[in-house]
């Protein structure tokens, strides 16, 4: 039972087991909830970092089940860490229209591809939290960069 609701939340409801880019699965999806949020529970910067901090405890934990379950580091279907860091990449907007979501999806999304110093880093910290921390501090960066492009009035 433990190891099926970790598995659960690890794939975020299944997403993770996606044909294909698994991870963009689970930021695409958690992209739709966090529009879903905002549209309909007026959701914005605060909201969406709160959701994400209290989202990082029970992700360590199903991360970490998932991974010793299936014998694998960083199983790939484990996509609850990029759920996070798309919703840390949206407590980045300073307005929310269709071009600061799509600008979070792929801010994101190229973090945690590229990996700059110190995400790769913190991938090598054991358990789920390597698997969720270096997605947390990709999802910083977008933020960060969504920020500045909106202070400049980019979207």
């Amino acid at each position: 039972m433990r190891v099926k609701l970790a598995n659960l939340i690890a794939t975020w409801f299944g997403c993770g087991y996606a044909p294909k880019a698994p991870g963009t699965a689970g930021s695409v999806a958690a992209l739709a909830i966090g529009i879903a949020l905002h549209e309909f529970a007026g959701f914005g910067q605060w909201q969406f970092a709160v959701l994400a901090a209290l989202t990082l405890i029970p992700a360590v934990w199903a991360a970490g089940v998932t991974a010793v379950s299936s014998g694998l580091k960083d199983p790939q279907f484990v996509v609850i860490d990029e759920v996070i860091g798309t919703w840390i990449a949206m407590a980045g907007a300073i307005s929310y229209n269709w071009k600061s979501y799509l600008a979070a999806l792929a801010l994101f999304r190229l973090f945690d591809i590229w990996k700059p110093i110190p995400v790769r880093q913190l991938e090598a910290l054991p358990g789920g939290w390597g698997i969720n921390l270096d997605d947390v501090m990709a999802g910083v960066y977008a933020a960060l960069v969504l920020f500045a492009a909106g202070r400049f009035n980019l979207y």
